[in-house]
Order: C-alpha cells, then structure tokens, then sequence
C-alpha cells in the first residue's frame, strides 16, 4: 500500500518539475558575425581572418591588383597617373563597363550571355540608320536603339525560360543571327560617321570643364555614401540589430572622399586636364542605380534567390521564367546602350563594332571583379573593377608600347586567375560549412 502511494507522488513531482524546466529561459543563439561591429578593431581583424579561412575573400584580390598595377606602370611611366591618363581610362572604361554591369545580372542567374557584342552592334547600327541616314530625331533613335536591345534580350529570355534551350546555345545563336542583321542594316558602306554635335559623339566626347562639376560630383557621392550608411544604422537600431558604430561610418566615408576628391583634383587641377568625362558620370549612374535594384529590391533578392537554387526560388513563391526573362532583356538593353559608347569612341557604326575582343572583355570585367561563374554571388560594382584592372593594363602597356597580343595574353592570364580565385574561394567555403 505505501509502495502505491509513493509512486503517485513520484510522478506529481515529475509533473510539477518538468513546467519549471520547460519555463527555464534557454540563451538565444547569436551568430557571432553579428557582433563584429560591436567589438571594434579586434573585432574586425577576427572577421577578416574568418573570412579568409572560409574563402570569402570579396573584393580584396581586384582592388590589391589594381593597387599594384597602378605603382608598376607608374615606376615604368610617370604619365600612367596623370590626368589626360586617367580621363581615358575612365571613358574608355564606361561602354564596356556599362555592358559588364548586364553580364553581371546573368551571371547572378549562373548563366551567360554571348550576344552582348553582336547586341551592342545592333543597337549602334539602329541609332545610325535612323539618325543619320534617315534623319528620325536623335534623341529618338537613341531610344529605339535601347528598346531594340530590351527586345532582343526578352527573346532570348523567352527562349531559354520558356521553351527550355540553355542560354549558352541561345546567345550563341543570338551572336552569330545579330551580327548578319547588323551587317545586313549597314548596308554595302560598311560604315556610317558619328555627326559632329550629336547626342552619341557626346557621350564620350563630352568633358565638363568647370571644376565644380568634378567637385560637386565627388561630394554628392561623398553625402549619398555617408548618408546611406547611417540611414542603414538607424534602421538597424531600431530593429534591435547591431549596427556600425560612428568611428566605422567617418572612416568608411573618409576612405571614400579621399578617393573621391582625388579623382577630381586630377581630372581638374593639373595643366591640360580636360575636366569630368560625362561617359563616367553616365557609368556611375548606371553602377548606382543597379547596385540599389540588386541590393535594395525585392526584384534583386528574387535574382540572387533563383541564381543560387532555382527549384527552391520557385516553391518559395518566385515567377523564376521571368525573373530570367527580365534579367536577358536588362543584359540586351545595357549591351545597346554600351555599343552607342563604342560608336561614339570609334566614330561611328561599323560592320565589325562589337566585335574581336568585345565579348572577351565584358565577360572578363565582371568575373574579374567577384562575380561568380557559378550563381547567386556576386556584386554590381564588380563591372567597375573589373573594367578597371582591364583598362588598367592596356592603358599601362599603350604608355610603355607594347604590342596587343601581350594585352591579350595578360588579359587572358589575370581572367584565368580570377575564375581559379573563383573555384578554389567556393570549395574553402563548402570545406568550411559555408555556401
């Protein structure tokens, strides 16, 4: 009889202990990446080792390259840093690079698109026909130029979404079908002159002298950065998320308008500078307003979302046939609107513009820069850096007289490094946990 009292009450003390164990407040797990900000310097210098270990290397290796790039050619040639120098590489870099921020978008798809040349062909040999041939409005055959491209994208998003056929095929086809229509719409001229004063031989040929253009620019982009950061702050403040403190927001922003005001003091100070290229303001408008469709818009989570797992973008809710869509039409629209650049800076619309090394160094801007061959990783501002180290080198090598083969075979080398930077970076990262 005691035994059955006992175990009663055996199981009203289980019963009663286990509420306190369950009401036990449990430690939240806290991702300590989270806290770096919180932990000053040590804290930063820990990340970065982390990141390291784990094969997040970023954008270090392009911006140590193109340090390095920039003390070897000056040592070489003390012209490489002057103003008329560094104005060249900044126009020479802006239709290419305009073109690269397209092939970024298609390579967060884990895809690729060889047509951009032949599009950007296109897109010069529309404008020319209607402007100068016909005499449509300027500014009205820049615009069709532009549609034609967005159009061309679409089919072969469509192509490849729809129907199936792997992008690499379709661009093929596409480099191959539009470059006969371009040559078709040249006509037997081969050839049709940029008119002085119009709105394509502005686009490179245009410079604003007054040196409050290249201040005033540098300190909008100064004020934009700072105020972004501590926007971006405030927000995570009030969402109970760690923040930058302001000792890392005035030092990222020092960093910034030291470079900026820079690049505007040699473009406007020195003796025969000819002021700010208006073909690298248009640039930077483009790298700003894709950077923030990317990293600031649902359309741009949705990119990253299908580039890294399709199947699990799509029963997650997302249209991925025209995510795919959207992004081949913003690759055909930015590849016409890079070939108006290449008109302007050749003199006008050819049979063969955007052809020969065209393609090559699109592609190669944006795998140079961090963009991953592979989906879902990458960053828009890689077309910049990318650009630059491209332009970088055949700048260095034009000042010191080499031959174009050497620009291709070191072109060719550092592309090589930066896909090898690009694999070896994601097997540390699966070594490592991480995806």
């Amino acid at each position: 009889m005691s035994d059955l009292t006992k175990q009663p009450a055996g199981e009203e003390q289980a019963t009663t202990e286990a509420p306190a164990a369950a009401d036990t407040p449990q430690p939240a797990a806290v991702d300590p990446r989270l806290l770096v900000r919180e932990q000053g310097f040590t804290g930063y210098l820990n990340d970065f080792k982390r990141r390291v270990r784990g094969g997040e290397l970023g954008s270090l290796p392009v911006i140590i390259g193109l340090i390095v790039i920039a003390i070897v050619f000056q040592l070489k040639n003390s012209s490489f840093l002057s103003a008329d120098s560094i104005a060249n590489i900044g126009v020479y870099t802006s239709g290419l690079g305009i073109m690269a921020v397209g092939i970024v978008f298609v390579l967060l798809l884990g895809e690729i698109d060889l047509s951009v040349g032949s599009v950007a062909g296109v897109g010069a040999a529309v404008w020319a026909v209607l402007s100068v041939t016909n005499g449509v409005n300027d500014w009205l055959a820049v615009l069709i130029a532009i549609v034609a491209g967005i159009a061309i994208g679409t089919l072969h998003g469509f192509f490849f979404a729809k129907i199936g056929v792997p992008a690499f095929v379709v661009t093929l086809a596409g480099f191959l079908g539009w470059s006969g229509l371009q040559i078709w719409m040249m006509g037997n001229e081969g050839s049709i002159n940029t008119p002085s004063g119009s709105v394509v031989e502005s686009l490179t040929g245009y410079y604003f002298e007054d040196k409050a253009a290249g201040y005033g620019l540098a300190l909008v982009a100064v004020l934009a950065y700072a105020g972004s950061l501590l926007l971006d702050s405030k927000r995570r403040k009030a969402a109970a998320l760690p923040s930058r403190p302001l000792s890392e927001i005035l030092l990222r922003t020092g960093v910034v308008a030291l470079i900026a005001f820079v690049v505007a003091y040699v473009l406007n100070e020195p003796a025969g500078a000819r002021g700010l290229p208006l073909a690298l303001v248009l640039f930077l408008a483009v790298l700003v307003i894709a950077d923030f469709v990317v990293r600031r818009t649902t359309y741009g989570r949705q990119i990253f979302a299908v580039g890294g797992n399709a199947e699990a973008a799509r029963r997650a809710g997302i249209n991925v046939h025209k995510i795919r869509i959207s992004v081949f039409a913003i690759s055909g629209m930015l590849a016409a609107f890079g070939g108006l650049f290449i008109a302007s800076l050749s003199g006008g619309a050819t049979k063969n513009l955007g052809s020969g090394n065209t393609l090559m160094n699109v592609i190669a801007a944006a795998v140079i820069g961090g963009t991953s061959l592979f989906g879902g990783r990458g960053k828009i501002w890689s077309a910049l850096l990318g650009m630059l180290v491209i332009q970088s080198i055949q700048q260095g090598l034009n000042l010191l007289g080499m031959a174009s083969e050497i620009q291709y075979m070191i072109t060719g080398a550092v592309l090589l490094a930066a896909v090898v930077i690009d694999s070896v970076s994601r097997r540390t990262q699966k070594t490592a946990g991480r995806t």
